[in-house]
């Protein structure tokens, strides 16, 4: 059963699964080019805009290929994770699709709009302080007195499966990519990019995004190891959990780099695309076009595949709107 395996043990025959499993429950979200953008940046640019996805995020995937993946027996409890935002707001839309409780840890410091959504679609919400250190231990407290099933937000091969049917996705609708980026928190959208790259585009080269401020993706990589911060402070809020063993697997055998941007690079070029793309996305998804912007010679005369990966704003604390 896919709930015993390890991130190694996942295949491609596991992301056609998945993607057959999901495919009642989540959207083909559009592929958006943006001539602005390919001169800007002397790159073609193709944005896999998530923020269209259901329940506002790629999470969707993950969180709904997990539900739909348990036995009736495992389900009966409902399910169980912490999460800043969208893959709780994720796994309670799968939920309430199933019919099953989802619980819910969340820091009491996660955007009221992602709180308000978790509640939206039947999620019960417990809060915690913004840390992982109280993040986990809130949690055990849940899961004990619920016995839910967890479902943690990227340390889940079931939830990586998911999360690797996007480029599955993106690789039918763009021809002859170079290379794909997508942010990266604790690495379950870069972990599926990697399984679905890896086995169908071994060629293609697979960028990590994140902010300067949280860059322990980025240090880990230069390491060899894995170096966890506890309670990183930057505007990307779904950035700020470290990798775990499953997604460590995926980022340290077929990334090709970690790249990082400052708060005000992340802010511009969240402006900058919601303007001319006129698109809403969330700090943590303009990560990846600061990162571009910041280094322009990477992707130059490359055909480059960009991850939006949600799209749930709280629009009355929008990062350029002073006081």
């Amino acid at each position: 059963m896919l709930d015993t395996l390890t991130g190694p043990d996942l295949t491609i025959d596991h992301v056609h699964a998945a993607h057959a499993r999901i495919a009642p429950y989540i959207h083909r979200t559009p592929v958006l080019t943006s001539t602005y953008f390919n001169d800007l940046t002397g790159a073609e640019l193709f944005f896999k805009c998530e923020n269209f996805q259901k329940a506002g995020a790629f999470k969707v995937r993950g969180a709904s290929n997990a539900v739909f993946g348990l036995s009736d027996a495992m389900a009966e409890k409902g399910v169980a994770t912490h999460s800043s935002g969208n893959h709780a707001l994720s796994l309670s839309y799968a939920a309430g699709r199933r019919g099953i409780p989802c619980h819910v840890v969340m820091p009491r410091t996660a955007p009221e709009a992602k709180k308000a959504a978790v509640r939206g679609y039947g999620g019960i919400i417990t809060e915690c302080e913004p840390s992982t250190t109280s993040r986990e231990a809130a949690f055990a407290e849940v899961q004990e007195a619920t016995g839910a099933e967890f479902v943690h937000p990227y340390n889940d091969p079931r939830v990586i499966a998911g999360q690797a049917t996007c480029s599955l996705e993106l690789l039918d609708q763009v021809e002859d990519l170079d290379a794909v980026i997508a942010p990266i928190g604790g690495g379950g959208m870069i972990s599926g990019t990697c399984l679905t790259l890896s086995n169908l585009a071994p060629q293609m080269e697979i960028y990590a995004a994140e902010p300067d401020q949280a860059d322990d993706a980025a240090r880990s990589f230069r390491a060899g190891h894995i170096i966890a911060d506890d309670a990183p402070v930057t505007i990307a809020d779904g950035l700020k959990v470290p990798l775990k063993e499953n997604t460590w697997h995926f980022v340290s055998s077929f990334v090709t780099n970690v790249l990082t941007a400052s708060e005000q690079e992340i802010i511009d070029a969240m402006k900058l695309t919601w303007e001319r793309m006129k698109i809403v996305m969330e700090p943590s998804c303009a990560v990846p076009m600061a990162t571009i912007l910041r280094n322009p010679e990477m992707f130059r005369g490359k055909r480059v595949g960009v991850i939006i990966t949600g799209g749930n704003v709280d629009s009355d604390r929008l990062p350029w709107i002073k006081g």
